[in-house]
């Protein structure tokens, strides 16, 4: 695949912005790839395009595949896997945002409720830092409630509160 100069920037910049997000650089790069390639592309193909070792670019998509970012695909006649990238952006961001909800989120959400229950039977932790425990437990939980509803909405409800901007809040009375 012949990259432009563009395509380039893009690239380098999605793996940057991956390593922020804690994502393996070169792991971003391939989705990037990707997620701009016209047609899908094997592991040869990404490894050459982005000079990055087939060791690495294995291990990239399978992780890749792990978040639900990219699918395999099959040609008649190749025996090869061929990989493309979901090009729908809200798919794509709604996968990002699904994978580390799962990551991140979620095991906090399981060790501030294991955290409450045993709050309740000790007595060496001082009261004020139970409470900080208690409320981030309930922060999280009304967060979370909250974008269990909002991720079921139609897309089209869902950008025209976006497009809203800060007239929600006015509507609400805040």
């Amino acid at each position: 695949m012949q990259l432009t100069p563009l395509m380039q920037r893009y690239i380098v910049h999605w793996g940057e912005m991956g390593s922020r997000w804690g994502m393996n650089r070169s792991v971003a790069q391939i989705h990037a790839l990707l997620f701009l390639a016209e047609k899908p592309l094997h592991a040869d193909e990404i490894a050459e395009t982005l000079g990055i070792a087939r060791s690495n670019v294995s291990t990239g998509l399978r992780e890749l595949q792990a978040w639900d970012l990219i699918r395999v695909t099959q040609v008649l006649g190749d025996r090869r896997d061929l990989f493309a990238a979901q090009h729908d952006t809200w798919e794509v961001i709604q996968s990002i945002i699904e994978g580390r909800k799962r990551r991140e989120i979620d095991p906090t959400l399981a060790l501030l409720r294991d955290c409450v229950a045993q709050l309740r039977q000790d007595t060496l932790t001082p009261p004020s830092v139970k409470r900080r425990i208690e409320d981030q437990l309930e922060f999280m939980e009304t967060l979370t409630g909250w974008y269990d509803l909002v991720k079921r909405l139609p897309r089209k409800t869902l950008l025209k509160m976006m497009k809203m901007g800060d007239r929600i809040s006015k509507l609400v009375g805040e």
